[in-house]
């Protein structure tokens, strides 16, 4: 009997539904919560597969992960390439990848942890920093928005250097990224499950919400923004990500693309993408299960390029 793990924060939807659905396949395959109580360095895992959905706010969690993808257990998504959880890196993989994206540029930290003397530790760096040369660059208005944040939390759009300047200088010791902001006439994202299945859902940002629409996009526009997001995912290694599409005079634009603990909750899906979500999870994780393809090799990207 080959055994699924999922570790979880406070979503209480998918995790429990998802479980019952993989335990109800009767295929030779079980799912259930994992338990941690502290990791011996040589102890082994009981599991086949680990849906991992917390890992990124519990160090803990990472460090168990890491060690058991050394174990030959599949993490879904691999611990080791979460560290690509960067939205610049994410935008300088779109240009080797040849995929659109909005015009974007990394900025140093307004403050730093205690230690750094900014006259002595930062000194690589130019002061003052050129915002001309910024808003030259990506345009006004623009976003700026933490290079490693999600949910829509700290994004600003910035209509002046002045108010880019504003913002900027209540960012503490966040990361910034400056951003094209993209005037969109459609917006979808695309739930990616194991680097082939994807969905796109038309989601509106303003009522955040998704619109269940199967006519929402053109066949040929649909098709584009799956193959897009193939390309992605299959660059990142994620097997469980959302991949969002500004489409803006017929291109689409990738906007947020670095999910790999995707929203997947029942209150947040209609009913529809939902159980798409569920049913396709638990043929993910009992695929790998009883096919197991070690993450040890993956990590490498070279042959992307």
């Amino acid at each position: 009997m080959k055994k699924v793990g999922v570790i979880v924060g406070r979503e209480w939807s998918f995790p429990p539904r998802f479980i019952d659905e993989v335990n109800g396949r009767n295929v030779g395959v079980v799912a259930e919560f994992v338990k941690l109580g502290g990791t011996k360095m040589d102890e082994k895992v009981p599991y086949s597969v680990i849906v991992d959905r917390i890992s990124h706010e519990v160090p803990y969690y990472r460090s168990y992960l890491k060690h058991a993808v050394l174990e030959g257990v599949t993490v879904i998504n691999n611990p080791f390439m979460w560290t690509a959880d960067d939205k610049f890196f994410g935008a300088s993989l779109c240009k080797k990848l040849g995929l659109a994206h909005p015009k974007t540029m990394a900025l140093p930290n307004k403050d730093y942890a205690a230690g750094i003397v900014k006259t002595e530790s930062l000194r690589n760096l130019e002061y003052p920093l050129n915002w001309q040369a910024v808003v030259d660059y990506v345009g006004l208005p623009c976003i700026l928005k933490d290079s490693h944040g999600g949910g829509w939390r700290g994004v600003h759009v910035c209509h002046s250097i002045e108010e880019l300047i504003r913002y900027f200088d209540g960012s503490g010791l966040l990361t910034m990224i400056a951003q094209e902001l993209i005037q969109w006439d459609q917006y979808v994202r695309c739930m990616c499950l194991g680097r082939d299945l994807v969905l796109p859902m038309p989601y509106d940002t303003h009522n955040r919400r998704y619109i269940s629409d199967e006519n929402y996009l053109a066949p040929a526009m649909k098709q584009r923004v799956i193959d897009d997001s193939r390309k992605l995912v299959d660059a990142l290694g994620y097997d469980m990500n959302t991949a969002e599409w500004a489409i803006k005079d017929g291109v689409p634009y990738a906007i947020d693309f670095m999910n790999p603990a995707p929203d997947m909750d029942a209150n947040s899906l209609t009913s529809e993408y939902f159980e798409w979500v569920v049913k396709h999870m638990a043929d993910l994780v009992i695929d790998r299960a009883m096919n197991p393809r070690p993450q040890l090799t993956e990590l490498k990207w070279s042959k992307l390029f």
